[in-house]
């Protein structure tokens, strides 16, 4: 259990009242709590998980000390029936699992782990041999850190970015996007989108309405917090024409198949 907040007086006071009532012991500041690694500075805290990637290379059991530059290959398109199945696909799902759970500190990783995850019904050879390269790659940057400053604003700044009919076996593209608070990242998604866009307009719109209700929700879990946000939220995003139909509301008429998303970008602005 994590107790945290700003009145150390009534930290103490809960784990007192827990203590009267629990068998439970007091580890003192945060260290390490689930395989996540927390020091702090008085510039701010860093997460990491060094040694749970020292543990996931040792499961892995990787025969050689090769490194890799990038944890996957530029305009790589894996499609299921690349090669032979595995013979038994367990330590395949099992890597690709805690890699998953990787990815919270690691977002670097996110891109390729969202891939690989998507073939652990039935993974082939191939897919293993890009699996262990995100593993090889872990091994040279496995003292990589989040930083979260603690002289950070308290601002939303949030990225949207998609990928068009980027996946081989079915064209659907793949919506992603990064909020920060200030210079702290606390919300990283990506996320296969659910019909096939028919243009690069469409995949780039459905990417900013999930960003948008996921900023929406954001700014009410701050309030929540006390924390009052009075300035717009800005949408960053690379697509010109996605910017333009979700700001003009005369454009709909040229997308109505993708007028909800616009409409409700619209509405939360």
């Amino acid at each position: 259990m994590i107790i945290t907040g700003d009145d150390p007086e009534y930290i103490a006071f809960v784990k007192a009242r827990l203590r009267d009532q629990f068998l439970m012991t007091d580890l003192g500041p945060l260290r390490y709590f689930l395989g996540i690694e927390v020091s702090s500075t008085s510039d701010g805290f860093f997460i990491s998980q060094e040694k749970y990637i020292q543990d996931l290379l040792a499961r892995a059991a990787l025969v050689d000390e090769r490194i890799v530059e990038t944890p996957m290959e530029l305009n790589v398109k894996l499609h299921p029936t690349d090669d032979d199945p595995l013979s038994d696909p367990t330590r395949y799902r099992h890597l690709v699992g805690s890699l998953v759970y990787l990815a919270v500190t690691r977002p670097d990783i996110s891109y390729p782990v969202h891939i690989l995850s998507q073939f652990v019904s039935a993974p082939t050879t191939v897919q293993y041999s890009h699996l262990l390269r995100v593993l090889r790659y872990l091994r040279g940057t496995i003292t990589r850190r989040l930083f979260f400053p603690c002289s950070s604003s308290l601002q939303l700044q949030r990225y949207s970015d998609a990928t068009w009919a980027s996946d081989p076996s079915d064209h659907r593209s793949l919506s992603a996007y990064c909020v920060f608070l200030g210079g702290s990242l606390i919300a990283l998604n990506m996320k296969k989108q659910t019909a096939v866009s028919r243009s690069s307009v469409e995949a780039e719109l459905r990417a900013m309405a999930l960003l948008t209700a996921e900023v929406t929700w954001l700014r009410w879990l701050l309030a929540d917090f006390g924390v009052s946000i009075t300035t717009p939220t800005l949408i960053l995003s690379d697509s010109t024409g996605a910017i333009s139909v979700a700001r003009d509301p005369v454009k709909h008429e040229l997308t109505k198949h993708i007028g909800v998303d616009a409409f409700y970008t619209r509405a939360q602005v």
